[in-house]
């Protein structure tokens, strides 16, 4: 049979394979990360749900944000950590674009996420007094399903492109995941069609969010010199800057991994920055940017005082 007509079944992850003598080490530290991941976006999506303090634009958001980084890190981390320690690295091709499509749909939620968000920075920073009238309830639910919602759909047009693509062999991904970038150059098929609209759309959920994000935050930086207080321009700048590091290192990642024309050539920094944005940034959620957050440590103490105090009430 000719090697043009046949299909590969199987890929396989090489992962971590030359840091074969550390692995259970590797292996301890990324379960620990995932743990740390999963157990702080739980809680945030737990305090935002039961606490009313927290009943407000923003943190519907950050809840949403959350459950986005639950996707994103389970859909990865687990199979990630199953590899380290099994001498079968394998992943079947159905397997492998269904992790793709639920990684590429929550990254791609995040981006818009995190731009809505700075847009609710803005409007309570510079429009404290219509902020409730134009970011009502309908507006938040809205804006988020629409994230959620574009980002199945966009993802959904790389996945047919990559199902209607022939693969061939090899069958070997330089990655820990099934990444858009190997399963592009694995593919035996014209390439041309996939990567154009694999750049676009990368380019415009990682640019344009971004630009639009920085511009707000220019804006915001502006309105909050205009405050006459030391103390109230200290106030409006914590709950800004934490939202404004964590969009730096996931915009930044993502800009450098999928719109940087050099990224092919250096396959050593392209796995660094994958561990980064897929293992590392979604850690930063709860810790960064909610966890400083003292609206999430009231509630937080709120929440230990009812459960602790539940005992001798009874």
């Amino acid at each position: 049979m000719h090697s043009g007509n046949v299909n590969i079944t199987e890929f396989q992850l090489v992962g971590f394979k030359n840091l074969h003598n550390f692995r259970i080490f590797i292996f301890i530290f990324f379960l620990l990360i995932y743990i740390f991941t999963l157990s702080g976006n739980l809680l945030i999506v737990f305090l935002v749900a039961t606490s009313a303090r927290l009943h407000s634009p923003m943190y519907f958001f950050l809840s949403n944000l959350s459950v986005s980084e639950i996707v994103f890190t389970t859909n990865i981390i687990p199979n990630m950590l199953d590899n380290l320690l099994s001498e079968d690295t394998s992943i079947s091709f159905p397997g492998c674009l269904t992790q793709y499509y639920f990684f590429s749909s929550s990254a791609t939620t995040e981006c818009l996420l995190l731009a809505i968000m700075s847009y609710d920075r803005y409007l309570a920073t510079c429009r404290p007094l219509h902020y409730f009238s134009l970011m009502n309830f309908k507006l938040c639910c809205q804006t988020a399903m629409c994230s959620w919602l574009a980002g199945l759909a966009i993802s959904m047009v790389t996945l047919i492109l990559l199902c209607k693509s022939h693969f061939c062999g090899p069958n070997i991904i330089d990655s820990f995941f099934c990444d858009l970038s190997p399963l592009i150059e694995l593919s035996c098929s014209d390439k041309f069609l996939i990567e154009i609209e694999s750049f676009v759309f990368a380019s415009l959920l990682t640019l344009f969010p971004f630009l639009f994000i920085i511009t707000t935050y220019i804006i915001i930086i502006y309105n909050i010199f205009k405050i006459p207080s030391s103390t109230g321009r200290k106030k409006t700048f914590s709950t800004c800057s934490s939202h404004l590091v964590v969009v730096s290192i996931y915009y930044g990642t993502l800009i450098a991994m999928y719109v940087a024309p050099s990224r092919r050539q250096i396959f050593s920094i392209s796995k660094a920055l994958s561990l980064l944005y897929t293992v590392v940034t979604p850690l930063f959620n709860p810790i960064v940017y909610s966890l400083r957050n003292k609206e999430i440590h009231i509630a937080l103490n709120t929440m230990i005082k009812r459960f602790t105090m539940q005992p001798f009430a009874k």
